[in-house]
């Protein structure tokens, strides 16, 4: 791995350290309601660093709360790639590696770089 790669993944682990809460701007009920979500199956985390729909469009409350959620996701993303000199995309997909993934609970789903929906 060269020193930028290293830098890059670094950089994103220690502004999401840093910004978690704020910058993934989810209330508790919001937290709450995509935690629910997950434990169902109707969303999970995707390799890009976003959470998505794998079943039906969801509820108007759990839809605002993926998109406040995923809105906090990309400012992030945005502030750790112009950091490191790389791009967003780039940003969260190494986010998902690093910190998403290893978080998802037994049972939940995630969309791989494939772009399919498997079950841990």
């Amino acid at each position: 791995m060269t020193f930028r790669k290293l830098f890059v993944i670094g950089a994103a682990v220690a502004a999401l350290g840093v910004a978690a809460t704020s910058a993934f701007a989810q209330t508790n009920a919001q937290k709450s309601l995509i935690d629910a979500a997950k434990a169902a199956g109707t969303v999970g985390e995707q390799s890009d660093g976003f959470i998505g729909f794998r079943v039906g469009p969801g509820s108007p409350d759990l839809r605002a709360a993926v998109q406040a959620t995923n809105s906090g996701r990309s400012a992030l993303y945005a502030r750790s790639a112009a950091e490191a000199g790389t791009s967003a995309d780039v940003a969260g997909a190494r986010m998902f590696q690093s910190q998403l993934l290893p978080r998802i609970s037994s049972g939940q789903w995630y969309r791989n770089d494939q772009g399919q929906w498997v079950q841990r």
